[in-house]
């Protein structure tokens, strides 16, 4: 997947995005801005999973979105 894309579209996604992780703030994800580390640190945060996990998840959410 081409995070470039990703964080081109940004704005787009993070309606989806919160509906996937609804424990994300429009906060988290307006400082996301699209970058993978990021989005997976706020994960971690509010999910309280290993950084691994968090990474999984997020791949596996975005290899059918672009």
């Amino acid at each position: 997947m081409n995070w470039d894309i990703i964080e081109g579209k940004w704005t787009q996604l993070k309606g989806s995005v919160k509906e996937n992780w609804g424990d994300l703030t429009d906060n988290d994800l307006t400082e996301v801005a699209g970058k993978r580390d990021k989005l997976a640190g706020k994960l971690q945060e509010r999910y309280g999973w290993a950084k691994d996990k968090a990474e999984q998840e997020v791949d596996n959410y975005f290899k059918d979105k672009v």
